[in-house]
């Protein structure tokens, strides 16, 4: 069985990457939620929410294998 990550983006991050979900293989390696966010390559982390197993976490929350790993862009009020 392939141990993966499963990769969610939400909003203006989906349609800035082209993609809302991916499974991405997991590594020890890749180690934290950042780590991820960099592979990505998706601009800068700042202003970006990080829920993982739909909970909010910090940057450098370390992922487990089979985790479910969210990216929410800056929320805005009006």
């Amino acid at each position: 069985m392939n141990v993966v990550l499963k990769v969610l983006l939400f909003a203006s991050l989906r349609e800035r990457a082209g993609w809302s979900e991916r499974s991405l293989p997991f590594t020890s390696g890749v180690a934290t939620a950042r780590e991820v966010w960099n592979q990505l390559n998706l601009g800068p982390l700042e202003g970006i929410s990080i829920a993982v197993n739909k909970e909010l976490v910090g940057e450098n929350q370390p992922l487990q294998a089979g985790d479910e790993l969210a990216f929410l862009p800056p929320f805005t009020g009006g």
